[in-house]
């Protein structure tokens, strides 16, 4: 039997819809208490430099209501190093981030920050943060991520979601596929996301090495014709048996 994937749901672009009129709707903690209810894994959020849309109190209230193990995306910065200090949440992800970018447009450059990140995170661990890197399905990134002693990385799946279907789908899909693998060799979880919705996630269930989705976007956004509950549902049925 198929062993269950882990999702962690987004919200981000809940509290862009909240920020839209400064009011408290929608309350990101209701929607953290309908996750829960539908058994979803973890609540996934980024506290970005500018703030666009996660605020500090939200990260805050919930690791406070603790609806749900909380996972922290952050970029590598002093300021997000000590807000993640001071909160300790159940995950953190480091992700590289630009102020310019609408979203997370590619992996973080492990290979080339391996010092930075080095005196970077150990301390994150030590305060009991589960640590995971941010990075496209490379080899070498994977293997300096090892180099560091990280036991965690989250592939980066935006470029296979926007070829999905189109002439290097496959070789999108196969990039994946041997950095999943090289994961399980070096003994690292596997983790992905980016731009994963109904369609696209199928082929990235079905690779075994892969323990966690964390999606946003797609599930925020259809949730306006399906509603939340059922949108994640839906989700959740495909990511574990994707073969249907």
């Amino acid at each position: 039997m198929k062993k269950k994937i882990r999702l962690g749901v987004n919200i981000d672009h809940v509290a862009t819809l909240r920020n839209a009129r400064n009011e408290n709707f929608p309350d990101l903690n209701e929607v953290a208490h309908l996750l829960k209810k539908i058994n979803v894994d973890l609540i996934t959020v980024h506290l970005r430099e500018d703030r666009r849309h996660i605020l500090d109190k939200d990260v805050e209230d919930l690791k406070k209501n603790n609806f749900l193990p909380l996972n922290l995306e952050m970029a590598a910065t002093n300021e997000m190093k000590n807000i993640c200090l001071k909160i300790q949440p159940y995950a953190c992800c480091i992700v590289p981030e630009r102020r310019e970018e609408l979203t997370t447009e590619g992996g973080l450059d492990v290979k080339n920050q391996k010092n930075y990140l080095g005196d970077f995170i150990p301390e994150i661990v030590a305060n009991g943060t589960k640590l995971s890197l941010f990075v496209d399905p490379e080899l070498d990134q994977i293997h300096s991520a090892h180099e560091l002693g990280v036991k965690v990385v989250e592939i980066h799946t935006g470029k296979y979601s926007r070829c999905y279907k189109k002439s290097n789908h496959t070789v999108e899909l196969n990039r994946i596929k041997n950095a999943a693998n090289y994961c399980m060799k070096l003994g690292i979880d596997c983790h992905a996301g980016h731009g994963l919705n109904y369609e696209n996630v199928r082929e990235i269930s079905l690779i075994s090495n892969i323990v966690e989705l964390n999606v946003g976007h797609f599930l925020i956004s259809q949730s306006l014709f399906s509603g939340l509950e059922k949108t994640v549902k839906n989700f959740m049925k495909i990511i574990n048996d994707p073969s249907i």
